[in-house]
Formats: C-alpha cells, structure tokens, sequence
C-alpha cells in the first residue's frame, strides 16, 4: 500500500517567506494556575528545544470571564524581556478582535488599538502573523483590510490570518486585501472532520493559507472517548499507533498533517514532555487505506 509524504521538517508559512515548524505550541492555557515568569520560560525553552518554533497565543487567553484580558500575552512578555534572545528563535503569532464584554469588535479603532495592546503586553516591536480570531459580523471586510495593511506598513505585523471565519468571509476579507493573507486557524480534529468537506481547506490550498488546527485532540475527547463516534475513531487511531510504537495523541495529530494542505496541528498542552511527545508525529506514516479509516470513522458510515 502507498505511504502518503511525511511532513517537512519546516514549511514557509502561506506565500511568505516565514519557515515554521510542521507543529504549533498555543499557549491559552499559558497564565492558568498562577503560572510564574520562571515556569513559562522553562515551557518556552522545552518547545523551542523540542524543534517547535511556531508560537501561537492570542490577547483573550488568560481571561477568565471577569479581568485579567491579555493574561497570556503578558505573561510571554515577561519571559521575553527577561531573554530577548529567545525572541529570534521563534515565529511569533498572536490573534485579536475578540472584545469583553461584547463579544466581537473589528472596527478600525479598535483593531489599531487591539494591536499596539499586544505588541505592549509582548514587549515586542512586530509579531510575525496577527490573526482576527473570530469575525465581526458588524466590520466591513474592507475597512478591516486597510487596518491590518497599516499595521502591515508600520512594520508592526508581517503577515495577516484569520481563525474561525466561513469560506465567504474569508473570500471577502482577501478580495480587498493588497497583501495576501497566510493562515486560516479552524477547529479540526479526526473528531472534528467539517473542513475536510465543506471547502474550507479546498479554499486554504487555493489562497496558498497555510491552516492551523485548533483542539486536534477534539477538546481532550480523544483521550477518553466515551460515544460510539469517538471510541471507533480512537479504535482506527490505535490501529497505526500501536503499529508504530506511538500514542494516540501522537497518531493524531500526524492524520492531520498527512492532509495535502499542509496542516499544522496546535498542542495545547503545558506539559513539556506532552509537547515534546508531539513532535513524534513528523516520523509517523499514513496510508491512503488507514487515513481513509479514520475519517469513516468519524464520519459514522461509509463513503459514497
């Protein structure tokens, strides 16, 4: 049975000239517990020794519903203020547009400030992708290009994604965009598979976007599947980790990647060894007869 390509060591990000690793960490999980500065340097030194040098965080993460906005962001500045040298070893993504108590604010205004607010808790200059995380019904596309083209011109942002939004918005959002957007962040998982037919990623490979998959393991699902859905997709993951010495997890995570759009999955964990683990995915082999497994699995009944 043919092998599908193993994913590359690196990949450039959309049609930049930005190489990232085939993995993400995301760090919304970064400031929980109290987390301290020390701490969250160890984790950032474990992923970047592990070979992951794409970060991804966002101004939301941290907060727990009442204060604390930019917790996360924060928290990273520290560490990078205490050693700007790790600021070179890594590709730097944060995301905006989401504004408490409203739910969604991408108005010229606000996004300007949105930005410069992240850069501030960062203690950066620039970061290397700014992502709107989720779409503001309420913005129109165009005004929310020539935001994002400002801070591209000001030197604040290098390249612009999206996460979460429909194909429509996307198209849109590009149409009056003079630069080219690079990433688009949806949810996918082998629990969650809507991407794979709703023209999501047909459109990612299209643009030249590179995805990145939020909750790869279905939200901790994986780990403990409890319907009948879950357990036969742990049951076809299993069947190619078990063969090649791997964790589900790890199984996983590589299923998405095997995708031909070049998914780069994002490990919540803030474990180093878990996100080390991660990285075990790059060596495991798919065929097009187990891949296809899976997503029966997932689909609950047989492809047409």
């Amino acid at each position: 049975m043919s092998q599908l390509p193993l994913p590359p060591s690196f990949r450039a990000l959309g049609s930049s000239d930005i190489a990232v690793s085939p993995i993400a960490w995301g760090m919304w999980r970064l400031a929980e517990n109290g987390r301290s500065a020390a701490d969250a340097a160890k984790l950032v030194h474990a992923v970047l020794d592990a070979g992951i040098n794409f970060l991804d965080t966002a101004d939301i993460y941290g907060f727990d519903g009442t204060g604390g906005f930019g917790d996360a962001e924060a928290l990273l500045g520290e560490v990078l203020a205490a050693e700007p040298a790790l600021r070179d070893r890594m590709v730097l993504a944060t995301k905006g547009g989401i504004a408490p108590p409203l739910p969604y604010d991408q108005s010229p205004e606000y996004l300007a400030k949105a930005i410069d607010a992240s850069l501030s808790r960062l203690k950066v200059d620039s970061v290397d992708l700014w992502q709107i995380h989720r779409p503001d019904i309420l913005a129109h596309p165009q005004e929310v290009a020539r935001t994002l083209e400002n801070a591209v011109s000001a030197g604040k942002i290098r390249t612009i994604g999206v996460s979460n939004f429909t194909i429509h918005q996307t198209a849109a959002l590009s149409h009056f965009l003079n630069v080219k957007l690079v990433t688009t962040q949806p949810e996918i998982s082998p629990l969650r598979i809507t991407c794979f037919e709703n023209g999501e990623l047909d459109q990612a490979m299209m643009l030249g976007l590179t995805p990145m998959a939020w909750s790869p393991l279905g939200g901790g699902r994986l780990a403990d599947p409890q319907t009948p859905e879950e357990i036969a997709v742990a049951a076809a993951l299993d069947g190619v980790a078990q063969a090649q010495g791997v964790s589900r997890t790890v199984a996983a995570y590589s299923w998405l990647m095997a995708h031909p759009a070049g998914i780069i999955p994002i490990i919540g964990s803030q474990q180093a060894a878990r996100i080390a683990e991660g990285v075990e995915a790059l060596k495991v082999t798919w065929t097009r007869e187990d891949w296809y497994a899976v997503l029966v699995a997932a689909r609950g009944e047989r492809l047409p």
